[in-house]
């Protein structure tokens, strides 16, 4: 065995930390070999895609989007508009974003077209723009009022820029009593809080205003005190009650006015009352409910952009009301009645002497005039004791007609229909999913016509019924009479023996009685102020 120790050892023999420094060195070596080799083919790919494509410039649209951002939010936070109101746009409009940043990026490219080399536009504002869009979703339904309970209560704060718990403060503003003309037409404009109107014995105007403002200091709440005042202004038969309002406040108006004038009130956040009027009332609201009670002449309704409750009693006139609507009660009405919009809670009324229109995007309905009650709801529409035609069409409810005292028609589908008339009158009940059952009076005359498929056909009355997967049944009951006509697909058709003829329909009360349905309550009438 050999003592020669190996050629290039050190002296003393191998260091193994010097030999995992000198190990680790080369590995750094080839990891910089490796990412420098990745830079330069990275370098040559954008060299080459920048030469086929172009070089990347800025879009104009994302610099705008930070621009229109920042002014809207400048003209929030200096109140020169609210930001309920900025919302409630916005959730209708919001579409209007994305042409504008589509029809400036065509612009780019029109442009762009013209180049001698070609270019990329940049892409980074696609994200801010996906947020607006979200936004956007979000107060359309927000405005639309899909948002349940939660949205309702959540709406009731005055501002979404009050909601951190400024502190309030309250004064009550000196009345005002004013000389208006006999049969003058007064209006109200209150953007932030609740108009109350009643009449009074003599010719004045009387006009008191409980203020409210969310200030840090006494100093700010006078700011804002001066700035929502009511102020009256008569000119002529015309007589102006407004509150400017703020974001930071809400003014609630107690007015009195001579019971020959008509009112007009334009409302924003907060409910409308109304007692003891002769020349009729029009309310524009967009935040609130509506409450009216004795009135005489025609009542007009129009709900812009919330979903409020609205509620009449002992109404002598027409009623038109217009719009999204939570709850709707009527009762003792001398005129006709017209409801067209989307009608999201419960729907009651009863005693109206002249005809009922209602409109919605599910159902359209015409009674000729209404001495019993009507209900609607999501699920079900029912009429009870009505005069004159009915015409129903609508699509997922239980339809039930009940001492109709005139001629029927019916659409449905997806529910059930139910008709009873009182006596021998014509009816057409068509209901393309479900069944439709007939109730006659034992001594009824009629002519019958009608057919089902998939479904069956069961008659109290000597009729003829034929066929198998789809029947019909044909014939006449007593001597013959008004034509029936029933139809059911995917449903069955119950012809019934009903029981007595029931009594006359009752007449509309002369003097209004207050409503027997234990959700219709008649509004409280306001007090009178007392001048100070």
């Amino acid at each position: 065995m050999s003592t020669v120790p190996p050629p290039n050892v050190p002296p003393g023999g191998y260091d193994p930390r010097t030999q995992w420094r000198v190990y680790r060195e080369q590995q750094k070596a080839a990891w910089r070999a490796q990412r420098d080799a990745w830079k330069a083919q990275q370098y040559a790919y954008k060299a080459k895609y920048q030469h086929a494509y172009g070089p990347r410039v800025p879009s104009v649209v994302g610099p705008l989007i930070l621009v229109a951002i920042g002014v809207v939010w400048l003209l929030i936070h200096s109140g020169k508009i609210s930001g309920s109101a900025f919302w409630t746009w916005y959730g209708r409009w919001w579409p209007l974003m994305l042409i504008a940043a589509g029809l400036a990026m065509l612009a780019e490219w029109a442009l762009d077209l013209k180049r001698e080399t070609p270019v990329r536009r940049g892409g980074g504002f696609v994200g801010v723009l996906i947020l607006l869009a979200v936004l956007g979703f979000a107060a359309s339904g927000w405005t639309r009022g899909y948002w349940g309970d939660w949205r309702s209560n959540w709406g009731d704060r005055d501002d979404f820029f009050n909601v951190f718990g400024e502190p309030q403060h309250d004064l009550d503003q000196q009345a005002q009593s004013i000389q208006i003309p006999e049969n003058a037409s007064v209006q109200i404009e209150n953007p932030r809080g609740d108009v109350s109107i009643t009449s009074g014995d003599s010719a004045n105007i009387e006009v008191q205003a409980h203020q409210v403002a969310f200030a840090n200091s006494d100093e700010e709440a006078k700011k804002i005190f001066d700035a929502e005042q009511a102020r009256v202004t008569v000119s002529g038969s015309a007589v102006l009650v407004k509150s400017d309002g703020t974001n930071k406040g809400r003014s609630n108006l107690t007015v009195t006015v001579p019971k020959s004038a008509h009112v007009s009130v334009h409302s924003g956040h907060g409910d409308v009352t109304a007692a003891n009027l002769n020349g009729g009332v029009t309310i524009n609201s967009s935040h609130g409910d509506v409450h009216l009670s004795v009135i005489k002449g025609s009542v007009q309704v129009h709900f812009s952009t919330d979903k409020g409750d609205f509620s009449a009693h002992q109404v002598d006139g027409d009623i038109t009301a217009e719009g999204n609507c939570n709850d709707l009660t009527l009762s003792e009405v001398t005129g006709k009645v017209s409801i067209n919009g989307e009608l999201f809670g419960d729907v009651h009324m009863e005693n109206v002497s002249g005809p009922v229109h209602v409109r919605t995007s599910v159902t359209e309905m015409d009674v000729a005039s209404l001495p019993g009650d009507l209900t609607l709801n999501s699920d079900n529409l029912r009429v009870t004791q009505s005069k004159g035609q009915v015409r129903v069409i609508t699509h997922s409810k239980d339809v039930d007609l009940t001492q109709i005292y005139g001629d029927m028609y019916v659409e449905d589908r997806d529910g059930r229909i139910a008709v009873e008339p009182a006596a021998s009158y014509a009816v057409e009940a068509k209901n393309r999913k479900g069944d439709v059952e007939l109730s006659l009076p034992p001594n009824a005359r009629a002519s019958i016509s009608g057919n089902t498929r998939n479904g069956d056909v069961v008659s109290d009355f000597p009729l003829s019924i034929s066929g198998d997967e789809s029947k019909s049944v044909s014939g006449t009951i007593g001597a013959g009479g008004p034509k029936v006509v029933l139809e059911a697909e995917n449903g069955d058709i119950h012809i019934k023996r009903g029981d007595e003829a029931p009594p006359a329909p009752p007449a509309v009360s002369a003097t209004p009685a207050p409503p027997n349905a234990p959700h219709l309550k008649a509004p409280k009438v306001p007090a009178a102020p007392v001048t100070q």
